[in-house]
């Protein structure tokens, strides 16, 4: 099992995130955090890379109840979702598939609740 869903979409890199965000909204999640890898890897190493945003995606009502389950549950959270840029110009969207981190955990009672996140974000990532 993979651990993430990724399309490759016809959007210019910063379109696909707003898109991104938009869809994620439509599905209750808002972003908590956004990092600019690019910006913070030539501010940090003196480094080129290529363009990638990371945004951590949050459906409050679901980490409401996976905080409920398990307590220690903040460190998997929030969702990230990337938006990377190619060398040839395209530009690929990826989501962490809760499913697949939540194994990791030996508490069933998280597993509905990440099927139903999964397939929130899959609906985003597929709609791109």
């Amino acid at each position: 099992m993979t651990y993430h869903f990724s399309k490759t979409c016809n959007l210019a890199f910063e379109e696909a995130i707003s898109s991104v965000t938009e869809k994620l909204k439509t599905e209750g999640f808002g972003i908590l955090t956004e990092i600019d890898v690019k910006d913070t890897l030539k501010k940090k190493l003196n480094v080129d890379f290529r363009k990638y945003t990371i945004l951590g995606a949050c459906n409050p009502p679901f980490a409401y109840q996976a905080l409920q389950a398990e307590d220690k549950i903040g460190t998997m959270l929030p969702c990230n979702v990337i938006v990377q840029e190619h060398g040839n110009g395209q530009v690929e969207v990826s989501a962490v598939d809760p499913v697949a981190s939540m194994r990791a955990i030996e508490n069933p009672a998280l597993g509905a609740i990440a099927e139903q996140i999964r397939a929130k974000l899959k609906k985003v990532i597929d709609s791109l």
